[in-house]
């Protein structure tokens, strides 16, 4: 059992999403099932089918602490890209 503090996450309104499929395969539980999973995930990722959400504000890596201020802001929709 886990016991986590979510308090700080539900004042700041976030919502939480997670996983558990890695405590299962630790313990060698149903494991191939998760391979399956994993299977099929890596064939729809490969097919376009899963597309991470960009915010439209590029930086560059000298403008690296303006793309922590817009992400830390919560103006930023999506990921913040630095590009090199």
């Amino acid at each position: 059992m886990v016991d986590l503090d979510l308090t700080t996450a539900h004042f700041k309104g976030l919502s939480v999403h997670v996983v558990f499929m890695l405590i299962p395969m630790l313990h060698n539980h149903h494991r191939e099932v998760h391979g399956d999973i994993l299977t099929k995930l890596a064939q729809i990722v490969d097919q376009g089918g899963v597309k991470p959400l960009l915010d439209e504000q590029r930086f560059n890596l000298a403008e690296a602490g303006k793309a922590h201020d817009r992400l830390t802001s919560g103006q930023a929709i999506g990921k913040v890209v630095v590009e090199v």
